[in-house]
């Protein structure tokens, strides 16, 4: 597919192993940001840290949304179940889209809709005009960020300054989960709920009027078709996944309703390459799928992912039913994990840099597991929360090392007109990693009669997981850079 992005600067996208530099020139890679880069960076950052707050915002507030606008009990899951479907279920469609369109044209598009939703959902007088606006949000939000990533990939060359550009953007992501439970607290206690909506007004306003001057655009030279039954296919499988797996977390693993869905998203994504390989325009290629840095680059992230948001779960039933906190005093207390991925996602980029994108996924795995491992001894008295501190606050440096580590790996050596298809891949991961982690770590927690010691358990499976996904990082990427390396000496 030939295609021309005029964002990129000269040697963007140029097709390399992920932890390899471009070898037709001696000089080293530029490590300065240009002026413009800083504004695009700047722009691009606000709109992803803006999204990755709408995550977890509400989660404080769903009570108070309850009583105010009359859901069921069992109904206020579905306010966070609406916006995780379509997020989910239509980023990898838009994320192409974005490549055929053009990636500005799908961001801006996405912003003003994550606007005019946020307004719609604020002034929401009912459960149907509010659960319409956590739709838009979602789809919104499936278009913006894997455009706004594929714009920030293909703005920077890879190599140090693409390398550093996404660990800022992955720090802010993580940061950004963390800040919207903490802020939602904050504004329900002080404000209204409704505030949680209205924030997003002024910031999409902002990032729409400054990001048409600063962002350039990026089209292809050659419009092919739209792969429809590819992605129907997807679309409908990853809609049936993440249904499922949220459902299961309320009815539980053998209601009939869960294992049809399950079952839909197996049948579906199963057929989905079968499909693409018939496909003359295919939604991703097959020799994107063969690829060992996008399959197990975005296998890594997903255990990132669902690891980290199912153990903010845990620590959170651990820090309210255990040790007896209120919401908004357990919600401060992830502020250490988020200034944990912070300093995770700067330190990121000079790790990658010295080393390699899959010895940070490793070490990152290493770290984050050891971490998790040491929460196993907490107790039920409140002398172990410094213990939590900390252990959250050091898994969270290898949880982003190891998320970094995913995005370059996930998203090199594609060319730039690619770039919002990767994206769009790593995104799904990331939306289905969230979604997968807590039904997963629930289903363990009531295996136990005790809490405690179903969430102990819990805790140990977790890192259990991180150990493993790690070292599958080590084995199968080791033997694509081997891989590389051999093709390499060939030529």
């Amino acid at each position: 597919m030939a295609a021309l992005d005029v964002s990129a600067p000269a040697g963007a996208g140029t097709p390399a192993d992920a932890a390899s530099t471009d070898t037709t020139t001696n000089a080293p890679p530029d490590t300065r940001m240009t002026g413009r880069m800083r504004l695009v960076l700047v722009v691009l950052l606000v709109a992803q840290f803006m999204l990755a707050v709408d995550f977890s915002i509400l989660n404080v507030a769903l009570p108070v949304i309850g009583q105010g606008l009359g859901f069921s009990l069992g109904g206020l899951q579905w306010i966070a179940t609406a916006f995780a479907l379509a997020a989910a279920g239509f980023t990898l469609l838009f994320g192409r889209v974005a490549d055929l369109v053009g990636r500005r044209r799908i961001f801006l598009g996405g912003m003003a809709v994550l606007g005019v939703a946020s307004l719609v959902g604020g002034l929401a007088t009912g459960p149907e005009m509010l659960m319409a606006a956590r739709v838009a949000q979602g789809l919104a939000t499936a278009a913006v960020t894997p455009a706004g990533l594929s714009l920030l990939t293909s703005s920077f060359p890879e190599g140090p300054l693409r390398a550093r550009a996404l660990g800022l953007n992955g720090a802010l992501m993580s940061a950004g989960f963390t800040t919207g439970a903490v802020l939602g607290g904050v504004l329900t206690d002080l404000l209204s709920w409704r505030w949680a909506f209205f924030i997003n007004v002024p910031v999409a306003l902002a990032v729409l009027l400054v990001a048409p001057a600063v962002v350039k655009e990026s089209r292809p030279a050659a419009r092919p078709r739209l792969d429809v039954p590819g992605a129907i296919t997807v679309t409908g499988g990853l809609l049936a996944l993440v249904y499922g797996l949220t459902a299961a977390g309320e009815h539980g693993w053998t209601d009939p309703g869960v294992l049809v869905a399950l079952a839909a998203a197996v049948a579906l994504l199963t057929a989905f390459p079968l499909i693409e390989r018939r496909s003359a325009a295919p939604l991703v290629p097959v020799r994107v799928l063969r690829r060992r840095t996008v399959v197990w680059g975005n296998l890594a992230g997903l255990v990132a992912f669902a690891t980290e948001t199912s153990l903010v779960f845990l620590m959170t039933l651990h820090l309210q039913d255990v040790l007896g906190f209120s919401p908004l005093a357990a919600g401060l207390s992830f502020g250490v994990l988020g200034a944990g991925t912070v300093l995770g996602g700067l330190l990121a980029p000079r790790f990658i840099g010295r080393f390699s994108a899959r010895t940070a996924l490793v070490a990152g795995g290493v770290v984050q597991a050891a971490a998790t491992l040491s929460l196993t001894a907490l107790g039920d008295e409140r002398s172990t929360y410094a213990l939590l501190l900390a252990g959250t606050f050091v898994g969270g440096i290898g949880n982003m090392l190891a998320i970094v580590g995913f995005m370059v790996t996930a998203t090199s050596g594609l060319p730039d007109a690619e770039q919002g298809m990767a994206t769009g891949i790593a995104t799904m991961t990331q939306q289905v990693g969230i979604t997968l982690g807590t039904p997963v770590m629930s289903a363990v927690v009531v295996t136990s009669a005790a809490l405690p010691d179903g969430i102990g358990r819990a805790v140990l499976v977790n890192a259990a997981v991180v150990l493993l996904g790690a070292l599958a990082s080590a084995l199968f990427l080791g033997r694509s850079r081997r891989a590389a390396s051999r093709q390499q000496d060939s030529r």
